[in-house]
């Protein structure tokens, strides 16, 4: 007999309940009694991988081996041997139920099965709690070198999801390697995927909302990580209890620049949410895994995948030329996030910092209509006519409005109170920092002289500006700030940034299709470790671009350390200061 998916027997790990484990030192060797039939647990079915079922668990689960019979129950048959007369019998237990896996995880039973494995409802025999124990299974017609492939997918599945501290992250206890076999321990959920959730009706805007900024915020714990998930979909997201959502199932999931399990052709995740980019054979990037995120919060709104088709060719060719209905069961943010996610081109797609942006938004409660006070009744008194009311109403706002321009800053904006304004006229840009910030000015003897730039005292955040034009710029000015970011990016990407004492690739997150005061701008957010030999560390980088009128275009820097107790403020600093930015191309 051998154990569900072609294991092969072993004394320690009993296939059913048949079998008993060896008795251990001291203790006699179990021996089933004849005629009675030891009571399987009740079949789970063919639920997800990581669901536990509704009921409550005994405390003495069936599914482990039963206790030997008292030697009295040796002389008279059992009472509850079945007859043939039987009107019931107990359900069928599942293939492989009560087998021991290194020696401690008891399997139960099947909670559900997929491509890669099947995941059963365990009891760790150690610690005494249930978990969820992904068995792999593979076809049998797999030639070795494919299957020790697949191995180390399965074995890359743990190790992805231990290595990211993420509540939205399932928790990876242990890998149990059997015969060369990766079997994982993970934590048991108990809940239902969103799958289930969406075949009983769609989501309201609100609880879609929650959710995909819970999946949201594992991608960016997952791609912190450098690590592509590959298979974000509704059967993926587990609904546990106290309002948990948690991204599931890394068993495809790929290593940044690791496509040393991608090269026989086979096609990897679910068609219908699947990156264009992939599609095409194109190297996936962190875009993709936000792409598949937009199509779930798609049919999570709207009650079906935009781009299902009755086959997966003609899927995977909606995915490429169609272009979704627009999404009428919500609208506001959450639309937006939608339709930004679901761009077809990678590079003007809804980034982390975007998506989670309106998803916060989102979330936000909708402001209360401001009450109607009712008219006062009229009494005695002076009447004046509309005309003449209005006229001096309006000759008052103007008097305010012009004693606001003589005491207040030219350039407008809001900024905090411990706060001062930096109108650089040269420049044509007003900057707003902290009124303890120093100034630096470029020196007669600079070649370029068009920045300014300003820092705390200890050196530790800095806010630079700087503007370019094809005249007088070393740099090429791009046609947009969407082009100007993406083109700088690239370089990024491919040979670091010496000013910035910058390595190759370090990790960025673009934002372009950005709006600043009502014309187009963009952003980028560059880590990475400072190459400087002399001082050596962690570095978080915002990059802010603008074009006025004048064709001329703005690189707002903000740096500040990318880990330790300055970072969030460095960040807070980056966000104001972009915010308060005000042009004036006169």
């Amino acid at each position: 007999m051998s154990s569900h998916g072609g294991a092969g027997n072993r004394p320690e790990e009993p296939t059913s309940y048949g079998l008993q484990p060896p008795a251990r030192p001291g203790e006699p060797q179990r021996t089933p009694q004849p005629g009675r039939q030891n009571a399987p647990h009740p079949h789970a079915g063919d639920d997800h991988q990581l669901r536990a079922q509704s009921q409550p668990v005994p405390q003495q689960s069936t599914a482990h081996a039963p206790a030997p019979p008292h030697p009295s129950a040796q002389a008279q048959p059992h009472p509850y041997t079945p007859t043939r007369e039987a009107p019931h019998q107990p359900p069928a237990q599942d293939p492989g139920a009560g087998r021991l896996i290194a020696g401690r995880y008891r399997l139960l039973s099947r909670l559900g099965h997929g491509g890669m494995g099947t995941v059963w409802r365990a009891m760790d025999e150690t610690v005494g709690r249930e978990v969820a124990v992904k068995e792999p299974r593979l076809p049998d017609h797999l030639p070795e070198a494919e299957r020790e492939k697949l191995y180390t997918r399965m074995r890359r599945e743990a190790t992805t999801a231990a290595r990211t501290d993420h509540p939205a992250v399932v928790t990876v206890h242990d890998v149990a390697v059997v015969d060369g076999r990766p079997w994982i321990v993970m934590e048991l959920v108990r809940g239902r995927s969103l799958g289930d959730v969406l075949q009983e009706g769609t989501l309201g805007p609100r609880e879609a909302a929650r959710i995909g900024l819970e999946v949201l915020g594992a991608l960016e714990a997952v791609h912190a990580a450098r690590i592509l998930h590959r298979d974000v979909k509704p059967d993926n997201v587990l609904l546990g209890h106290h309002d948990r959502v948690v991204l599931t199932d890394f068993g495809i999931a790929q290593a940044e620049g690791d496509t040393s399990l991608t090269d026989t052709g086979a096609f990897v995740g679910s068609p219908e949410y699947v990156a264009p980019e992939r599609v095409l054979g194109q190297r996936p990037g962190e875009a993709s895994d936000l792409w598949s995120l937009g199509v779930v919060l798609y049919a999570a709104t709207q009650g079906v995948s935009p781009f299902r088709r009755s086959n997966t060719p003609a899927t995977l060719q909606a995915v490429l030329n169609s272009e979704p209905p627009a999404p009428a069961a919500t609208s506001g943010p959450l639309a937006e996030v939608i339709n930004g996610l679901l761009s077809k081109d990678p590079a003007r797609r809804l980034d982390h910092a975007g998506a989670r942006r309106l998803l916060e938004a989102a979330l936000r409660p909708p402001e209360p209509p401001a009450p109607q006070r009712p008219a006062p009744p009229r009494t005695g008194g002076v009447w004046v006519p509309r005309k003449v009311l209005l006229g001096a109403v309006s000759g008052l706002l103007a008097a305010v409005l012009v004693a606001w321009l003589v005491v207040a800053d030219p350039f407008g904006g809001t900024v905090p109170d411990d706060w001062k304004r930096h109108p650089q006229k040269a420049l044509g840009v007003s900057v707003s920092v902290p009124a303890a910030y120093e100034v630096q000015r470029p020196k007669d003897t600079d070649t370029f002289k068009d920045w300014v730039a300003f820092h705390d005292p200890s050196g530790v955040i800095r806010v630079s500006v700087e503007r370019y034009d094809q005249e007088n710029s070393l740099k090429d000015v791009a046609a947009s700030p969407d082009a100007q970011m993406h083109a700088e990016n690239e370089e990024f990407r491919k040979s670091g940034e010496y000013d910035f004492d910058m390595p190759e690739a370090p990790t960025t997150r673009p934002a372009p299709g950005l709006k600043h005061q009502e014309r187009p701008s963009a952003e980028n957010t560059v880590s990475f470790e400072s190459t400087d030999a002399q001082n050596p560390r962690p570095v978080e980088l915002r990059f802010f671009y603008y074009k006025n009128t004048e064709e001329q275009m703005y690189r707002v820097v903000i740096g500040y350390p990318g880990k330790g107790d300055v970072t969030e403020r460095g960040r807070e600093v980056a966000q104001k200061a972009i915010e308060a930015l005000e042009f004036d191309p006169a």
